[in-house]
């Protein structure tokens, strides 16, 4: 049987990179749910769709398939229809129209069922908002992976200036904000602090530490 981590908490928190790094260290793959609302939000935008449409996006979500491929060294790629968009989706602009999109419940059941049978083929470590709660229910392991805004907000402002992005730490704030409210007070699967995941604050923690943390305590 597949062993699953579900790692849920809010944005920049470091979720990813721990994923990924735990990942790697026990030999499982890494399924980024993210990436996957991402890329149907990448859709949206280059098909000239509303994000805030819910029912405009209801009546192409037939035509949009995502999938998750691992090269030879077990890093992931995202594909839409075919193409591998991995290097396309990471701008703000696709992170708010996803965070948006990600909202009604018929992207979230297209993309869920898809999440599930992936773990169920393999070990896995699966990040999110929802994976405890909603997705993998019946993790081995759930964590809640968190830090304060202020520390979420300039890890996120450091991320941007890297990428050459004109921004502020005020406006980033501002949207990393935001983002936390949306996905705690949406309709369907908010962020939710499950009653059984192991709680860890990452604001003084490296993800090295995090990871050392994670492998010394349940490996």
């Amino acid at each position: 049987m597949s062993y699953k981590i579900a790692i849920d908490g809010p944005s920049s928190a470091g979720k990813s990179t721990v994923a990924k790094m735990l990942a790697k260290e026990l030999g499982y793959i890494y399924i980024d749910t993210g990436a996957m609302y991402r890329a149907i939000a990448y859709y949206l935008i280059e098909n000239n769709i509303d994000y805030n449409d819910e029912n405009k996006i209801n009546l192409v979500l037939d035509n949009i398939d995502v999938s998750l491929d691992y090269d030879k060294d077990n890093n992931l790629h995202v594909f839409l229809n075919g193409k591998d968009i991995s290097d396309k989706i990471r701008t703000q602009a696709v992170g708010e129209a996803a965070s948006v999109s990600s909202q009604f419940i018929k992207v979230r059941e297209k993309l869920v069922s898809l999440q599930r049978k992936l773990a169920e083929e393999k070990s896995c470590c699966m990040d999110g908002r929802d994976i405890a709660s909603n997705v993998l229910p019946n993790a081995n392991l759930k964590i809640y992976l968190t830090a304060t805004a202020d520390c979420r907000s300039y890890r996120r402002y450091l991320e941007e200036k890297a990428k050459g992005i004109d921004t502020t730490l005020d406006k980033v704030k501002k949207e990393i904000e935001e983002r936390d409210y949306r996905d705690t007070h949406r309709e369907h699967n908010p962020l939710v602090k499950v009653e059984d995941a192991v709680i860890i604050d990452s604001t003084d923690k490296t993800p090295d530490e995090v990871i050392d943390y994670i492998l010394s305590r349940f490996f």
